[in-house]
């Protein structure tokens, strides 16, 4: 507010247009706490963490990524998995219906998340040769063979998996990624097991033509739609074009990250995530319902732009918060 004039959100703004063509819900899968922290230079505390996903939960948001059981030599921002885990008990209880996934690399991994009694998990491949090798150290068919005993324990086990695709539009060192590729490896993840394939957009190159495209395929395929969800990253300002075009060809569930928080440690032209307030705007603005309150979620990811001392790339952030600085 400024000016003594009041805030958009007081005016009603943004005003709802429904789009009987669109989804009437989608389900944001928010990465923040893994996916957007995982690339800072600098340790964020653990007890901050915690905050942060209790924040996340109140705001509404009922899918919060937590943590990641990797090795903390590969992404020493998520060693401290063991120690977050306990401080997130009693969340799921004040928030009925709220899920913790958490990223395991391997069966090492998943026997870390089954001592923290995690509820859900996901696995991480890669569409493309070269980052399969830069990011698991092996090929991509091996690291689909790797991934086959944690998909089949995680089920025993009865905790619902996600798979993770990455490089699905582009990939920087070998350029174009043809669909059929893309589907080839996706149907792998499928049909060993998860229950939820996350097509991602590592690079932020895709644009709308090319995620219908690419959608187009899985179905071709046999491919339900409602097994996809899109994560975009906004390197060259497409994540939103790119999430109504996945939303017209039916996808209900969207990663992104409060704050627009985010990166890859093993893809240096991987910049931030769709920000949570970009894409709640958005979807709030078609009529469709989140079941987030975006004052609360603008509050929690300015909180965490001052805990990390930073402005937000998150348009939508800046404008509710009346600021271009971090808050307090």
């Amino acid at each position: 507010m400024t000016n003594g004039e009041p805030g958009v959100l007081e005016l009603g703004l943004p005003d709802p247009v429904r789009d009987p063509e669109l989804p009437a819900r989608v389900r944001i899968h928010e990465v923040g706490p893994r996916d957007g922290l995982q690339n800072e230079a600098a340790l964020v505390p653990v007890e901050v963490k915690a905050e942060f996903i209790a924040r996340l939960a109140a705001a509404g948001l009922d899918t919060v990524e937590a943590t990641s059981f990797v090795h903390p030599k590969w992404v020493p921002q998520l060693a401290d998995a063991e120690e977050l885990m306990p401080r997130l008990a009693g969340l799921t209880e004040r928030h009925p219906g709220l899920r913790l996934p958490v990223l395991v690399p391997n069966e090492r991994g998943l026997d870390r998340a089954l001592a923290h009694h995690a509820g859900e998990v996901a696995v991480f491949a890669s569409a493309t040769e070269t980052f399969a090798r830069r990011n698991l150290n092996r090929s991509a068919d091996e690291a689909m063979e790797m991934f086959r005993p944690v998909v089949e324990r995680a089920g025993e086990a009865g905790l619902p998996v996600r798979g993770y695709l990455s490089m699905c539009f582009g990939d920087p060192w070998e350029g174009r990624v043809p669909a059929e590729q893309v589907v080839r490896h996706g149907v792998r993840l499928l049909e060993m097991g998860c229950a939820e394939l996350s097509l991602g957009d590592t690079i932020g190159v895709a644009t709308p033509g090319q995620v219908t495209a690419l959608l187009a395929a899985f179905t071709a395929a046999g491919v339900p739609v409602g097994q996809l969800a899109v994560h975009f990253h906004d390197t060259y300002g497409q994540a939103l074009a790119n999430t109504l075009a996945a939303l017209r060809a039916g996808v209900t569930v969207v990663d992104a990250s409060a704050g627009g928080l985010g990166g890859c440690p093993y893809a240096k032209s991987a910049t931030g995530n769709l920000a949570t307030e970009d894409l709640v705007w958005m979807l709030h603005g078609l009529g469709i319902e989140t079941g987030v309150d975006l004052p609360a979620l603008a509050a929690t990811s300015g909180w965490m732009a001052g805990q990390l001392g930073r402005p937000s790339p998150s348009r939508t952030l800046r404008a509710l918060l009346g600021t271009s600085g971090p808050s307090a």
